[in-house]
């Protein structure tokens, strides 16, 4: 078949056929291959060449286009062009149209969903014929199901964390917006020192915080089998099978800031504290005791950012195996050593609520539970019964109740486990969280049942929510709220506690359901007997709360929340009252294990020998410029490492010493010499200037001259040496006045008394003598 022709080669051939006398064109093989004569081209067609119009098989425009840019990129003259447009173009074949990539990776997914069903039917039939013949593996294989099943009332599920939602800046922007947020941050941000790098799940790491090691000297490590077992002999409770128990260690060097750490706090100077972050910016301890301080101040800002700290210091000791989010991982409050991380979780769950960020409260408050769902040490559940219908989690809340009531009612025997179904507030808290859900009936049904348990709430919350009750109800002797533990034992004082406190946080969520709790209990309690029948559940719950530890978590969750729940403290037992705890460790647990005692820093080194030599050397210049007599200066240092006693009670060193002791009445720095002497200076109140006073083993106050670290920039190591020395020569330190404190360490420690003299250059003049020292 000849092939086909184009226009222009058309009319060459006629023109060549008419030159040689040819009466016609050569033959097509098809009628439909004949010519067509077009009319002249008009318009814009008259401005193309006749090598450009378009061929009749270019008839769509894409075609055309791209021929014409085609062209535009070869050159118009090139031999090889004028070759091909002479030379009868082929035809083109028709494309095939190609099959869709997307159908081909359908088809894989779909091959190799069936290759892995096979192969689980397979592996699923070689089980069962393994438990035909060896029928005690049949319970292996309905464990591995049952474990790797999802069921939304397990208590693993319900305890698992949505990590999503422990960010309280993400819920802060759906309230205020990013840019409100953004600007916010920018206002209280400081200069930026160094960058951290490292994630968080629980915080997000500014760029001013200090750069962290892996684990800043905390570990962390499994329970063994033995130590479970006293466990469970202690708690009268056997773990799960599924759950991890774990504890967290501390390393050499974070014992020794720890006990430094301790010394501070018996010291009364909140100085100190700062001076330990200096040389370890990540103890957990003593974050938290300056978070404590700032919020005594009312600069929560400052407070919320020390919590942080302390959350992400724990956070970087757990690894891959540690995963706080599934539900299954818990730690030892036994151990004192995990203490400082529940007491940030509460600290943290708190000062959500306080901004107003519920539903992260809410995450916060169930991660707390779930380190220790057996316990509770922190009363995480007390958070939880309001922050579940402030944030409508109602469903979860139902169905944790459900979940712990069904237990109950099919186990045997009752164990000395917390259950929030036998909560006072739980029980209400469902009444209201059925009441807002599809069954309103429901509701009703549960308040009548948790009035009928626990009725010591209805007048208390009746008055936060101004209802007035019968007098039929308020006098009747069951619904009779005591104002404070002295006439009830201990199981009562609890309920009667766990009444207000549940009154006092949810009443606001009852205001718009007060009519109905009005209308419910003046009618179902229309006509009350002498007394209320005495229902299971408020009989299980006063049975379950005569363990002491129970109801020590009761009390150590209204000691944390001491600023706003102060009165409440009527309802604690007073011998519980006057048990000795810190505020790092607020009444610690009657089955602990480990606490902060000689037992537990036997071997450990004082801080200052891992203190590097330069910061001792600043220390000896400091010292030179307060105490510019060397002969003085000698003897204060031999006084001073001659009395450890005195070295306990300021750890700041001996400079610390002399600036306390220098502004000391002379009958108080006198009776310290002399406690120190016979080795009870720890029996004696230090009488430290303004600024530093505080009583031991509580939280010491703010005054004074501060010396933050947060305020200074950081310095290379390699010219550290070099600030120093310019430091010295600038900004030097004001001598002492020394009058008292030479004249008292004279009379005390032997050797000639300078004169009372006010002129320090007589003072220069006559030194004390060092010879006469003993």
């Amino acid at each position: 078949m000849p092939p086909r022709l184009n226009k222009r080669q058309q009319r060459e051939q006629e023109e060549l056929q008419a030159l040689n006398g040819l009466s016609k064109p050569p033959e097509s093989s098809s009628e439909d291959e004949k010519p067509v004569n077009k009319p002249a081209n008009t318009g814009f067609a008259a401005l193309f060449t006749p090598g450009d119009e378009p061929t009749d098989e270019d008839e769509t425009p894409v075609s055309s286009q791209k021929s014409r840019k085609k062209k535009k990129k070869k050159a118009a003259g090139s031999v090889a062009e004028t070759s091909r447009s002479e030379t009868p173009a082929a035809p083109t074949p028709p494309r095939a149209t190609p099959v869709a990539p997307k159908n081909e990776k359908k088809a894989a997914k779909k091959a190799k969903a069936r290759e892995r069903k096979a192969e689980k039917e397979e592996f699923d039939q070689a089980l069962a014929e393994l438990s035909i013949k060896y029928p005690e593996l049949q319970n292996a294989i309905n464990y591995n199901r049952e474990t790797t099943r999802p069921s939304s009332s397990s208590l693993t599920s319900l305890l698992s964390v949505s990590v999503a939602n422990l960010d309280s800046e993400a819920e802060m922007r759906k309230f205020f917006g990013s840019k409100v947020v953004q600007a916010n941050k920018s206002n209280v941000a400081g200069p930026s020192r160094r960058t951290t790098t490292q994630r968080s799940q629980l915080t997000r790491p500014p760029a001013v915080w200090f750069r962290t090691a892996p684990r800043e000297g905390l570990s962390l490590r499994l329970l063994t089998n033995e130590e479970l077992s006293s466990k469970s002999a202690k708690h009268a409770w056997d773990p799960a099978s599924d759950e991890k128990w774990w504890t967290v260690e501390y390393s050499k060097k974070y014992k020794s800031v720890t006990l430094a750490f301790m010394t501070v706090v018996y010291s009364g100077d909140p100085n100190g504290f700062y001076n330990l972050l200096q040389q370890f910016p990540w103890h957990g301890d003593t974050l938290l005791q300056l978070a404590e301080v700032y919020r005594h101040r009312e600069e929560y800002s400052n407070a919320v950012e020390y919590v942080d700290r302390a959350l992400f210091s724990y956070e970087r000791a757990f690894f891959g195996s540690f995963n706080f989010a599934t539900g299954l991982n818990r730690l030892d409050f036994d151990h004192i050593e995990n203490r400082p991380f529940f007491l940030a979780l509460h600290r943290q769950t708190t000062d959500l609520q306080r901004r107003g960020c519920v539903r992260t409260a809410f995450e916060f408050a169930r991660l707390l539970l779930s380190l220790d769902p057996e316990n509770d040490p922190h009363g995480a559940l007390l958070h939880l019964d309001f922050l579940a219908v402030k944030t409508s989690m109602t469903e979860w809340l139902v169905e944790m109740f459900d979940f712990y009531a069904t237990c109950r009612a099919s186990s045997q025997t009752k164990d000395a486990r917390v259950d929030p179904s036998l909560l006072p507030g739980w029980s209400y808290a469902r009444a209201l969280a059925l009441r807002k859900g599809k069954n309103p009936d429901a509701g009703t049904k549960a308040l009548v049942e948790a009035i009928r348990s626990f009725p010591t709430i209805v007048p208390v919350l009746a008055d936060k929510l101004d209802i007035s009750l019968p007098n039929s109800i308020r006098g009747h002797s069951d619904f009779k709220i005591e104002t404070d533990a002295k006439s009830l034992r201990n199981p009562e004082g609890t309920l009667h506690l766990l009444s207000h406190l549940y009154a006092q946080r949810s009443a606001p969520l009852w205001k718009d359901e007060s009519v109905w709790f009005r209308d419910t209990v003046t009618t179902e309690f229309a006509s009350l007997p002498a007394s209320l029948p005495v229902l299971p559940r408020r009989q299980d719950f006063l049975s379950l709360y005569h363990n002491q530890n129970l109801r020590y978590s009761v009390y150590r969750h209204v000691m944390v929340l001491e600023s706003t729940h102060k009165r409440l403290f009527a309802y604690i037992p007073a011998d519980v009252l006057n048990v000795k705890s810190l505020q790092c460790d607020p009444l610690p647990p009657p089955t602990a294990i480990t606490s902060y005692d000689n037992a537990f820093f036997e071997g450990v080194e004082d801080l200052r020998t891992f203190a590097p030599p330069r910061r001792r050397a600043h220390q000896e210049r400091i010292l030179a410029q307060m105490i510019p007599n060397a002969a003085f200066r000698q003897q204060l240092q031999a006084f001073w490492e001659a009395m450890p006693a005195v070295q306990e009670q300021f750890p700041g060193g001996i400079v610390h010493f002399a600036q306390a002791a220098a502004q000391m009445d002379p009958e108080a720095l006198e009776a310290i010499m002399m406690a120190a002497a016979v080795g009870d200076a720890g029996e004696v109140p230090v009488e430290l200037p303004p600024g530093g006073a505080g009583m031991p083993g509580e939280m010491p106050g703010l005054g004074g001259a501060w010396e933050d670290p947060e305020e200074q920039e950081e310095v290379p190591e390699e010219v550290i040496d070099e600030q120093d020395e310019e430091e010295s020569d600038e900004d030097e330190v004001a001598p002492l006045p020394l009058r008292v404190l030479r004249n008292v360490l004279g009379r005390f420690w032997g050797g000639n008394t300078a004169p009372d003299d006010s002129s320090s250059d007589d003072e220069e003049r006559q030194p004390l003598d060092p010879a006469g020292v003993d």
